[in-house]
């Protein structure tokens, strides 16, 4: 869940992009604090996923690799 600080930071960048004062530097620090929130879920799904599976889930490398093979 996103703290108080992180909503308020939010707010003000989609006000700046509204207006086109959004900096370059800001929309970068909305990216790593918008990509840190889907990398910590995307790790929780993935050990889920896992431990549901059984089995290991090949990677989307191994896959690719194995397209090369072909």
């Amino acid at each position: 869940m996103a703290t108080l600080d992180t909503m308020t930071k939010i707010a003000i960048w989609r006000q700046k992009a509204v207006d086109g004062t959004l900096t370059i530097d800001e929309m970068r620090e909305a990216i790593q604090i918008m990509r840190g929130d889907r990398r910590g879920a995307a790790i929780a799904s993935d050990k889920a996923r896992k431990a549901k599976a059984g089995t290991a889930i090949p990677t989307a490398d191994d896959l690719l690799a194995e397209l090369g093979d072909l």
